[in-house]
């Protein structure tokens, strides 16, 4: 199952031995994973970091992982570590996570300044091997599965909206003069609200469709490394 995984630590130290024990599980078969370290400081900023990492975590950064990363960096901001710049474009957007808010306000209760989390996008058949090694190390692991709700409520939201304005325009045709004005106000404001809607709709797709990609380049680096392991 794919899920969005944060595994909390009271310390950076730890947060880094969590990253590499993924790794492990991921060379191991047991899982695979993008994942990155995210450090709160005392004011409440944040920074991330891939720390000794070589792989290929920047292209999925700007995706679902990317912009749960954006959304723990908290109101104050999230200060970009040399080697994670490309997180600086991440859209801090709760329907692009697929997780939703209930999952973040969990998250964010544990992940308080001065303490550092693995943020990572992961796919298990089991929790155990995981949860296992988190325990070990002190982690405090939250977990969610990726979901497509969000959309399925969006498409309904907008029908909504677009039964309103059909409704509103066949009342605009038949109102009178002094009418027709507030009419056209109402419609035009729905009909703003039904392109912001189909625009965070694209804005979704696109983001799943270079997720898909950058998943496929993730693949691809895995073959590679263990075909010339093999050599």
């Amino acid at each position: 199952m794919d899920r969005m995984l944060v595994v909390v630590f009271d310390k950076e130290t730890k947060a880094y031995e969590g990253m590499k024990a993924l790794l492990q599980l991921d060379v191991d078969g047991s899982i695979s994973v993008a994942a990155s370290v995210l450090v709160k400081h005392a004011d409440g900023s944040a920074t991330v970091k891939e720390g000794d990492y070589p792989g290929p975590l920047g292209t999925l950064l700007g995706t679902s992982l990317g912009s749960l990363i954006g959304l723990l960096g908290g109101p104050v901001g999230l200060a970009i570590g040399a080697t994670a710049g490309m997180v600086a474009g991440a859209a801090a957007d709760l329907d692009i996570t697929r997780i939703g808010d209930a999952f973040l306000e969990d998250v964010s209760k544990v992940l308080v300044p001065n303490r550092a989390a693995v943020v990572a996008e992961i796919k298990e058949d089991l929790t155990t091997p995981v949860d296992t090694r988190m325990g070990a190390i002190g982690g405090t692991v939250f977990r969610r599965a990726l979901s497509d709700v969000r959309d399925t409520v969006n498409d309904e939201e907008i029908g909504a909206m677009k039964a309103d304005v059909a409704q509103m325009k066949a009342e605009h045709a038949k109102a009178h003069a002094d009418r027709k004005g507030k009419l056209m106000e109402k419609i035009n404001h729905l009909d703003s609200k039904i392109e912001a809607q189909l625009q965070k709709r694209k804005d979704r797709r696109q983001a799943a469709e270079r997720e898909a990609q950058a998943k496929a380049q993730v693949l691809k680096a895995k073959a590679a490394t263990a075909k010339a392991k093999t050599l």
